[in-house]
């Protein structure tokens, strides 16, 4: 009978020799190498999605708005006149805070309490924390930047008589001043805001009505510095896009004649400006507006370019300088009081 081959006949695995673990590893390191990029792309691609999506449905809130409101945008803020709801008086918007422990009611707040949208529609997932936050983010400290000061002065306290923010928590998203105005609702011989309606918009499918504010570190491009190692961020203040020809920057300083009453920036000096700026620089970026600096807040962060809502309802990514060089910003200073055409050059002059 013939006899069974003993099991130590059989081809034995062997391991892996140091080479071909070398060679192993070095192929995995190339894939890792060609994938991420791709990989970090397509994440890039998402938020941009993400945050187009959000500003659709941001405009589609200030439509439901328009229509409890007769057609009337909100303000971009106010100065609450009472600690709680969508209480303001005409009378108190003045230059300075006449009432700083009721804090501000941004136009956030407006549309997600009558638009019917949640607040985390204001964030896009491609910045800092989600958006930036509020000039008096009140006592939730995730609310609060490092080094962010409030409105009063105070750094983070969980003490509930803090002034609180009628704004989203985190807001990713900037009005055009030039339809939701500011609080300049005084009455003086100069310029005036004044609230507008959409029926007044010349051409809404051309002219932007919110962007994506611009992010550097801890927001400091919306910051007005206190000191050397704090600031309060202004989240609260739009996008303004006009020179003044008469004021300059100071837009609410223009005077009751000269025609036509505003401009456009320089294309090439913003170009430049935007160009040299980087997370070191603190300012007031969003100030009085009507210089370039104003324009500084706006986002770059999709590959150089950011979302665009427009008051017809639609988004576009774009960069900056385009909607510039095209005057999508709109043909009026509609949320101006007197004579607010726009030079029709685009550029600063002499009235």
């Amino acid at each position: 009978m013939p006899q069974v081959p003993p099991a130590a006949t059989k081809r034995q695995r062997q391991a892996f020799t140091l080479i071909e673990l070398l060679v192993v590893i070095a192929i995995i390191a190339l894939l890792i190498g060609i994938l991420l990029p791709a990989i970090g792309q397509a994440r890039r691609t998402a938020w941009a999605v993400v945050a187009g999506t959000n500003a659709r449905s941001v405009i589609q809130a200030a439509a439901i708005y328009n229509v409890d409101t007769a057609g009337f945008y909100p303000p971009t803020y106010v100065y609450a006149s009472s600690e709680k709801g969508y209480d303001w008086d005409v009378d108190l918007q003045r230059e300075s805070h006449p009432l700083p422990q009721n804090g501000y009611i941004h136009w956030s707040y407006a549309l997600f309490n009558n638009g019917e949208v949640p607040d985390n529609t204001f964030e896009t997932p491609a910045v800092l924390s989600r958006g930036a936050p509020r000039t008096n983010p009140g006592p939730d400290f995730d609310l609060w930047e490092p080094d962010q000061v409030n409105g009063v002065g105070s750094t983070f306290t969980d003490d509930p008589s803090q002034p609180v923010d009628r704004q989203v928590g985190r807001l990713a998203f900037a009005s055009n001043a030039a339809i939701m105005p500011r609080n300049k609702f005084n009455t003086n011989d100069r310029r005036q805001a004044k609230l507008v309606r959409e029926f007044q918009l010349v051409r809404p499918a051309q002219e932007i009505l919110i962007t994506e504010f611009k992010e550097t570190a801890n927001w400091r491009s919306l910051a007005d510095p206190v000191d050397d190692t704090s600031s309060v961020i202004k989240s609260h203040r739009p996008i303004t896009p006009f020179f003044g020809l008469s004021a300059g920057a100071d837009v609410f300083n223009e005077l009751n004649r000269g025609v036509p009453s505003y401009a456009y920036p320089d294309t090439e000096e913003l170009r430049e400006v935007i160009n040299t700026l980087d997370s070191s620089q603190i300012g007031l970026i969003v100030g009085q507006g009507g210089s370039n600096s104003s324009l500084e807040a706006v986002g770059d962060h999709h590959g150089g370019k950011v979302n665009f809502g427009y008051a017809d309802g639609h988004v576009e990514l774009d960069e900056l300088v385009n909607t510039i060089v095209e005057r999508k910003w709109g043909d009026r200073f509609y949320s101006m009081t007197g004579d607010n055409r726009i030079d029709e050059d685009g550029m600063p002059g002499t009235p």
